[in-house]
């Protein structure tokens, strides 16, 4: 955060990052963003950039981490429930993870700090799943 006015920078994104090992890390991640003033932030599962939003319409742009994925048009809220539950058992590595995300027609993640859920949405803006995050 930049001289207590509730701004934050990629940097400060990147050094809460670099403490995450695996999906366990996760809660203690959402938390740490909180700090630096991360309200929300959404994941695009098509190239993973991610947009992080803060107070009073602050937002900052992050860059592409992959190569395009083909998101498919068609939602399917039961291949999405298998891929978190196998990534959230550890079975499945991030990369891996956002391959199936793109199978089941998520087009985005919507990560909530203040209501600490994570919402998976499709490419026609329906929601597929809301699941909550575990509290640290």
């Amino acid at each position: 955060m930049r001289n207590g006015d509730n701004t934050f920078t990629l940097d400060d994104i990147h050094e809460a990052f670099k403490k995450v090992r695996s999906g366990a890390d996760f809660p203690q991640l959402v938390q740490d963003l909180k700090k630096i003033g991360v309200t929300y932030y959404d994941n695009f599962v098509e190239d993973g950039r991610t947009t992080y939003f803060g107070t009073n319409g602050f937002a900052v742009n992050g860059e592409h981490k992959y190569a395009s994925l083909a998101v498919d048009n068609n939602g399917s809220p039961d291949k999405l429930k298998h891929a978190i539950q196998i990534h959230q058992q550890g079975q499945t590595d991030y990369p891996t993870f956002c391959n199936q995300a793109a199978s089941a027609g998520v087009e985005r993640w919507t990560t909530h700090m203040l209501e600490m859920t994570v919402t998976y949405i499709d490419t026609h803006g329906n929601k597929l799943a809301v699941e909550p995050i575990p509290h640290v």
